[in-house]
């Protein structure tokens, strides 16, 4: 029963590093389809962010127009595209913390904006702008 006790020590204290590992394109699907996500930067409402099926993504900062586009995986990172401007690539790594997501953007320089997950909802996101509305 001691033999086992060091290596039962070692999974228990692996167990909070593995939540802390990025987030794969399968676990990031599994996490966010069906889903819409408000995220914070620095404590202040940022942006919210419906995750469509076939990786299809709508993003809108707080009080803006809403934008289409997709998401993929590359090197580790979760990237999106937005109908709005396909040339501009925005890659982020997503871990899971204990309450929620945490994206850090991959700049040209490095990691740079951290966002955090506020809130989250099985509902659509309501969306401002030209072309909403009747």
């Amino acid at each position: 029963m001691r033999a086992l006790f060091p290596a039962v020590l070692a999974l228990t204290l692996a167990l909070p590093a593995t939540a802390q590992e990025a987030m794969d394109a399968e676990a990031f699907d599994a996490y966010t389809q069906g889903r819409t996500l408000s995220f914070s930067f620095e404590g202040t409402p940022y942006g919210v962010e419906q995750y469509l099926p076939n990786r299809r993504v709508r993003w809108t900062f707080i009080g803006d127009e809403c934008q289409d586009g997709f998401w993929y995986e590359r090197n580790s990172n979760i990237c999106f595209v937005y109908d709005n401007a396909p040339d501009n690539e925005q890659c982020w790594t997503f871990t899971r913390t204990e309450d929620g997501l945490r994206g850090v953007f991959q700049g040209p320089d490095g990691p740079t904006t951290e966002l955090y997950e506020v809130e989250q909802s099985t509902a659509p996101m309501a969306c401002m702008g030209p072309g909403v509305g009747v």
